[in-house]
């Protein structure tokens, strides 16, 4: 198997220039994550148990959120790529009326039936209680976070990477200071613990957005999107547009996120013990792959904007550039989780039965996070820029929900293996999906340009 290197230096100043700002971005949030998990910990493992389970919930809103961007960024980057600022930022307000009518659904459910909700994930009293407290609170988070996440991530679209990091930088400083005052109640405010941490979160995501829209909205002097173009409904035909390459994109990460919550049932009903441990697991995973994060961005980013350009042929050489840059990071990736995982173990206080399934699951997430690697890049970032939405919602079927899960229910459920084992049964697809998406890479039947193109290249 031949591969192409891109060679020309402009090329690897523009991934960095990406990748930089949303790999800080996501080791700020990564850190955030840390510390509530460790703030919560302290409270044993019911209350941290219940904060991961409830987040695997909000982590749902999230996912589709990114299926709603990833559909529009394929647009905006293409767009952009041809030099049309107007349908970039008609692809703005149809994402953000897209994010606000996923909100108001999350809005009303949370709300209405918070204890059904965390039934779903564990059948530990204790653990639903503590998990209502959390949800009544980041109920009012979704619209605010969603219109403002949708905002900033479009904006890499557009070159504008750095957005995102000021507002996490910002969002970082306002979360640590509010869950240390609300979780343990210092400066005179009341010890709310679990409810804190929710509280905490609400007014970081406040900050987030009230940031985010008033650079967009006021500063910005590059796309200049103003209130009154969100104020303009899209057409019919761009509309269409979008569900012809968007749409598989919502779908495949619609599903993916439900599969994602079905690992979290899972894990849920084999004890609190074992949920504990792959929060903590979950947190040095992402703090290992906030590079990947990054390179998946600009990888679907640089590849839109070169097919807009129209010049397939630099587009094939840096897809097969991006591959060999997942195939480096995902061994790095393996190897601090490898050094780190020890480390990170120590730093939180729970029981003996815990630290034995966490080291047992970090274990674990060293061989997962390396396809994990291979196949973000390809499906979030190259295939995904390059327009070929359709093979990737199929691939995320497939192999999560014919595949995966059926195994991780027969392993955790049924046979009773341990965590561990159960954990590789229900990452199986990353595997696959890494062979599967690098062979369609291979045979350059991954490029489709959004409609419209060819006619503002012919003008």
């Amino acid at each position: 198997m031949k591969i192409t290197l891109v060679k020309e230096k402009a090329f690897y100043t523009s991934v960095l220039s990406i990748m930089l700002p949303v790999a800080l971005q996501q080791a700020i949030n990564m850190g955030v994550n840390m510390l509530d998990t460790m703030m919560l910990g302290s409270f044993g493992e019911v209350q941290l148990s219940a904060s991961s389970l409830a987040n695997q919930y909000y982590a749902f809103f999230s996912v589709l959120c990114m299926g709603i961007i990833g559909g529009s960024s394929v647009l905006a980057a293409q767009y952009w790529g041809a030099g049309n600022s107007e349908k970039v930022r008609e692809t703005f307000s149809m994402a953000l009326r897209l994010a606000v009518g996923a909100a108001l659904f999350f809005t009303v459910l949370t709300l209405s039936i918070p204890d059904r909700i965390m039934r779903i994930y564990t059948s530990e009293p204790a653990v639903i209680d503590q998990g209502v407290r959390y949800l009544r609170i980041t109920a009012f988070i979704f619209a605010i976070h969603g219109t403002g996440l949708v905002a900033a991530q479009l904006m890499r679209s557009v070159g504008q990477a750095k957005l995102g990091l000021i507002v996490s930088i910002i969002s970082f400083v306002i979360n640590i200071l509010a869950n240390y005052i609300f979780i343990f109640g210092k400066f005179g405010a009341p010890r709310m613990e679990i409810a804190g941490a929710a509280l905490g979160t609400l007014l970081a995501r406040t900050a987030e957005f009230a940031v985010t829209f008033l650079y967009i909205l006021v500063i910005d002097k590059k796309l200049r999107l103003r209130p009154k173009h969100l104020l303009i409904s899209p057409s019919p035909a761009f509309y269409k547009s979008y569900f012809c390459l968007g749409a598989p994109v919502l779908v495949s990460d619609a599903l993916l996120g439900l599969g994602g919550n079905i690992v979290s049932v899972i894990l849920g009903h084999m004890g609190a013990a074992v949920v504990a441990g792959n929060a903590i697991c979950q947190v040095i995973d992402r703090l290992c792959t906030v590079v990947i994060s990054g390179i998946s961005n600009a990888s679907g980013i640089i590849t839109g904007n070169t097919i807009g350009l129209g010049d397939k042929r630099q587009a094939i050489e840096q897809g097969e550039t991006f591959y060999l840059l997942s195939i480096i990071f995902g061994a790095v990736g393996s190897v601090l989780i490898f050094l780190l995982g020890p480390l990170t173990i120590s730093l939180y206080r729970v029981s003996s039965e815990t630290i034995q399934i966490t080291r047992q699951l970090m274990n674990a997430y060293v061989v997962i996070i390396f396809f994990q690697a291979v196949q973000s890049i390809m499906t979030k970032g190259v295939l995904r820029g390059g327009g070929d939405t359709k093979f990737l919602m199929k691939a995320d079927i497939l192999f999560m929900w014919l595949v995966s899960i059926p195994l991780g229910i027969a392993s955790g459920l049924i046979f009773g293996w341990p965590a561990w084992l159960t954990m590789l049964c229900l990452r199986a697809d990353y595997g696959i999906k890494s062979v599967w998406c690098v062979s369609r890479l291979m045979s350059g039947k991954w490029i489709h340009e959004a409609d419209g193109l060819r006619e503002i290249k012919s003008l």
